[in-house]
């Protein structure tokens, strides 16, 4: 079928970095309810930079339509905000003393190789 005016968008779903953000987003909200306090700005801003991370892609996905520029700032938006939060939990681990596992640590692979399940379904289930 021809591309018409405008050329397809969307389908952001089926993006692997959308698909990865949305986990990050739902263990995110899960960390904070377990570890933050409700009224913190802390938490606030964690919540909302996963949240960033997340709704960026979607926005990124729906403007590639008509602007590839307005998509790779969305994308680059997304990726900032991500690699925001990852400095929040790093803070979040030193200020208690906590271990940062090493990137070929065992437990870091694992927690890779749960996210490398296509359907997210381990980890959606909690393990």
């Amino acid at each position: 079928m021809p591309e018409g005016f405008i050329p397809c968008h969307g389908g952001y779903q089926k993006l692997l970095s959308y698909q990865k953000a949305e986990i990050v987003y739902d263990a995110t909200v899960y960390f904070c309810d377990r570890f933050i306090d409700r009224h913190s700005r802390t938490r606030d801003q964690i919540v909302q930079a996963a949240r960033s991370g997340k709704q960026n892609i979607i926005e990124g996905s729906m403007s590639s339509g008509t602007s590839k520029e307005m998509e790779i700032k969305l994308a680059n938006v997304a990726r900032a905000s991500l690699e925001e939060l990852l400095a929040d939990y790093r803070d979040f681990l030193r200020t208690r003393g906590a271990v940062l596992w090493d990137k070929e640590s065992k437990e870091a692979k694992f927690v890779r190789k749960l996210g490398a399940d296509k359907d997210g379904s381990l980890c959606r289930m909690g393990l």
